[in-house]
């Protein structure tokens, strides 16, 4: 049997912070076939249209290419480009067969300049071939949630059978920056690599204009081909707040990606709910030196919420009814839910925040004879 504690907590402190506004402002009007806008570290989604639908994702791909890059090598792995990675077709590095790159060069070609013999070359140093590593993106967008996504090649050249949906890629989008070496790749305005035979550089540009003109821009990844039209996965951070927006089909890209930001940045606001060792409860404990231990909360925890919100959040605490001793500190026990009715719901785990040590006739027994036993070691041999 669990127990399930609710409580609803009225946040009129932290209302005090924020400017209250009268009623919640429309979405943003855009072109895109399917849109999303996600805050990366609650996941919660704050606009959608057609989220769901599979539509092609052009180069957008990368971004799977790119966090399994950085997950299962080394940035100073040397790749060799083979004849198959140079010769692919669309944007490219130029790469030769024979030249040799490190991986974390390739990494900036691939997000910067979007170069798909990088791409491929990725794919074929980590995985063999371009299938494999596609089998590779297909089992890390499952572990993301990413259901109704399927890539077939590492670079989003279209392929009938190589789709996605706006809400999946914003998941993958959210996972791949909260890894530091992916917000540094992608934040980035300029970058050289070497040219292999060349008295110069490649000298890479990142192809996302939101770097320059909108505040806070710190990413990720446009695409384009003739069936998937553009898309673009696009982040900002701003007051403590990271917002990743995908819009796929969307001619006017990056002007409907700017509204759809402002309209996060303008709507919610990070709300600190939990710090990092904070009680959130406590558990009955038999059996133990103590009748009870506290739970808590590892990490601190944020929600994005409009002003209205505030006073509607609902915390749910799930763990068993009680424990028996001994019980050790750091155990995970149970969760704590964070919810705002049908809408969203945010589930972290609990930990039990000490030891509990058992009361019982024969823990007692055994702890005497443990501290007999040592204070008898202590008599016969002392230390010199």
């Amino acid at each position: 049997m669990r127990r399930v504690v609710t409580v609803l907590i009225i946040l009129q402190v932290m209302s005090s912070l924020y400017i209250w506004t009268p009623s919640m402002g429309a979405p943003p009007e855009n072109s895109a076939r399917a849109a999303v806008l996600m805050e990366v570290e609650s996941g919660r989604v704050l606009y959608e249209k057609n989220p769901h639908e599979k539509l092609p994702m052009a180069s957008t791909t990368k971004i799977m290419t790119a966090i399994l890059a950085i997950e299962n090598t080394h940035p100073s792995d040397v790749v060799k480009i083979s004849p198959q990675a140079s010769g692919i077709e669309g944007s490219s590095l130029y790469l030769v067969a024979g030249e040799e790159l490190t991986m974390e060069q390739l990494l900036y070609g691939l997000m910067l300049r979007s170069g798909n013999d990088a791409a491929t070359a990725i794919a074929e140093h980590i995985a063999g071939s371009v299938e494999d590593f596609a089998m590779m993106m297909n089992k890390k967008a499952r572990e993301l949630g990413a259901m109704n996504t399927n890539f077939m090649n590492p670079h989003g050249l279209h392929h009938e059978q190589h789709y996605t949906t706006a809400y999946d890629l914003a998941l993958i989008s959210a996972y791949a920056m909260k890894n530091s070496t992916f917000r540094e790749i992608v934040s980035t305005r300029y970058h050289r690599i070497p040219w292999q035979d060349q008295p110069w550089d490649r000298v890479l540009m990142n192809k996302n204009a939101l770097l320059w003109d909108y505040k806070g821009a710190n990413g990720i990844k446009t695409g384009y081909t003739k069936a998937a039209r553009r898309c673009l996965a696009s982040a900002a951070l701003r007051d403590g707040m990271q917002l990743v927006a995908v819009v796929l089909n969307c001619q006017p890209w990056f002007e409907d990606s700017a509204a759809i930001l402002d309209y996060g940045f303008r709507e919610y606001q990070m709300t600190p709910l939990f710090s990092q060792g904070e009680r959130v409860g406590s558990i009955p404990v038999k059996n133990g030196f103590k009748k009870e231990v506290e739970l808590i909360v590892k990490d601190d925890i944020s929600v994005p919420l409009t002003d209205e919100e505030r006073e509607q959040v609902s915390i749910t605490l799930k763990h068993p009814e009680s424990l028996r001793a001994p019980v050790t500190a750091n155990t995970r026990v149970g969760t704590i839910n964070i919810s705002l009715g049908n809408n969203f719901t945010l589930s972290k785990d609990i930990y039990t925040a000490s030891d509990v040590r058992e009361n019982s006739f024969t823990s007692n027994l055994q702890r005497i004879i443990r501290q007999w036993m040592s204070n008898t070691w202590d008599i016969l041999f002392p230390s010199p």
